[in-house]
C-alpha cells in the first residue's frame, strides 16, 4: 500500500501545505496531488511543489479535460515530468456538467467517448511513433470542420515524453469506473467505501480490465481512492467533520437526478438518507442537510478517531484491491502516524 497527500484546490486564497508535503516527501510517500475547480488550477500549484521536493511523485486530481486541448494537456505532462526528473502523474476527468458548461463553456455530452478519445490523443502524443492525427467524432486533428483553413500539418511532440506516462482516470459511476479499468493506469475515486467495493464497484473494474487491450490484471491498475483521516479520541467530533463536504456532494453538487456522489451513496445502501440530504441541500436547508448524513456513511469513507481505532479500521482499506491512499488531511500527527502504520 502506498501512500499520498491529496492537497486539493485553493479557496479564496492559495495556501499549499508545503511543510506537510515536504514531511511526506522525507517520509517516503509515494504521491502529492493537486486539484482544481473553477479557481485555483491543478498544475501551478504543483510545478511549485516539484521544485521544494525531491522524491514525491506530482499528481493531479484532476486536470479537468474540457479546460484543455488533448495537445495542451500532454504538453504540460511532458514539460512538468522532465522539469521534475519523471515525477509526474496525469490525473484526468471531466468535472461535471455545470462547471463543464457553466464555467469552460464547453458540451458535457457523451462523456464516456469523449474520454476514451482524449486519452488515446494524450497516448498518441507521448509515443511519437508518428505525427498526430485523430479523426474522431469530438476530436479532429488535423481540424476539418467547415471552418478550417485547411493548412493543419500532423505534427510530432519536439519534446520527448515518456511514452508510459501514467494516466489516471477519476470516476465513481459504473460506466466511467469501466472505462478507468480498461484504458487507464489508475483509478481516482472520490468517497471510496472498502466495505462496498465488492457490491458497488467489482464487476465493473473486472469488466473494464477485460475490455482492455491485451492482457491486463488488476496488478496493472493503481487504484488510487482519497481518504479523510481525522485523528481524534472524540468520534462524533470526527463525523461531524466529515459530514459538511458528505452535505454538499451528495446534496448540492450537479442538480436533481444529476448528481454523482447522490447516486454513490445509493448504492452503499443510503438511498433514503441521500434523498432526504439533497432535498434539505436543495431547499437551502444546508445545516439540516449535515445533520441528516448518517454516522455510518461519514465512517465508511473515512479514517477516524483514536490511534488504535484508525489502525484498526486500516485493515479495511488494506483488505480491498486499493494500492494507494490519498490521504485528505493537514495535519502533521496523521501524516507520520500513517507513514508508521504502513511506511
Amino acid at each position: 500500500m502506498k501512500l499520498g497527500i491529496m492537497a486539493g484546490y485553493s479557496g479564496a486564497n492559495i495556501n499549499l501545505p508545503l511543510q506537510l508535503v515536504q514531511e511526506a516527501d522525507r517520509l517516503g510517500y509515494h504521491s502529492v496531488w493537486t486539484a482544481e475547480a473553477y479557481g485555483s488550477d491543478a498544475v501551478t500549484p504543483l510545478a511549485w511543489l516539484g521544485a521544494l521536493t525531491e522524491r514525491i511523485h506530482l499528481g493531479t486530481a484532476i486536470m479537468q479535460m474540457p479546460a484543455r486541448t488533448p495537445a495542451n494537456t500532454a504538453m504540460t505532462a511532458m514539460t512538468l515530468d522532465q522539469l521534475s526528473g519523471g515525477r509526474f502523474l496525469l490525473g484526468l476527468g471531466l468535472s461535471g456538467p455545470q462547471v463543464v458548461e457553466g464555467w469552460h463553456g464547453q458540451p458535457y455530452g457523451k462523456p464516456l467517448a469523449r474520454t476514451r478519445e482524449y486519452v488515446q490523443i494524450v497516448r498518441a502524443i507521448f509515443a511519437r511513433n508518428a505525427p498526430l492525427q485523430h479523426q474522431g467524432d469530438h476530436y479532429q486533428i488535423p481540424y476539418q470542420g467547415a471552418d478550417a483553413t485547411g493548412l493543419g500539418k500532423p505534427l510530432k511532440s519536439i519534446l520527448h515524453g515518456r511514452a508510459d506516462l501514467p494516466i489516471y482516470l477519476a470516476a465513481i459511476g459504473p460506466k466511467n469506473v469501466q472505462l478507468s479499468a480498461e484504458i487507464a493506469d489508475g483509478w481516482l475515486p472520490i468517497f471510496f467505501a472498502p466495505q462496498h467495493y465488492d457490491a458497488v464497484f467489482k464487476a465493473h473494474i473486472q469488466t473494464g480490465l477485460a475490455r482492455a487491450d491485451g492482457d491486463k490484471t488488476s496488478a496493472e491498475l493503481d487504484i488510487a481512492p482519497s481518504v479523510t483521516v481525522i485523528l481524534a479520541d472524540d468520534l462524533q467530533q470526527c463525523f461531524n467533520m466529515i459530514k459538511p463536504v458528505l452535505a454538499l456532494y451528495v446534496g448540492g453538487m450537479g442538480a436533481r437526478g444529476k448528481n454523482f456522489y447522490h447516486d454513490l451513496a445509493c448504492r452503499y445502501g443510503f438511498e433514503a438518507e441521500a434523498d432526504a440530504i439533497q432535498d434539505l441541500y436543495l431547499a437551502g436547508k444546508k445545516n439540516e442537510a449535515i445533520a441528516a448524513v448518517p454516522d455510518e456513511l461519514a465512517d465508511a469513507v473515512s479514517l477516524c478517531g483514536s490511534r488504535a481505532r484508525i489502525k484498526d479500521r486500516l485493515q479495511l482499506w488494506l483488505q480491498s484491491p486499493a494500492t494507494t491512499l490519498n490521504l485528505m488531511t493537514f495535519d502533521s500527527t496523521v501524516v507520520r502516524l500513517m507513514a508508521e502504520l504502513l511506511l
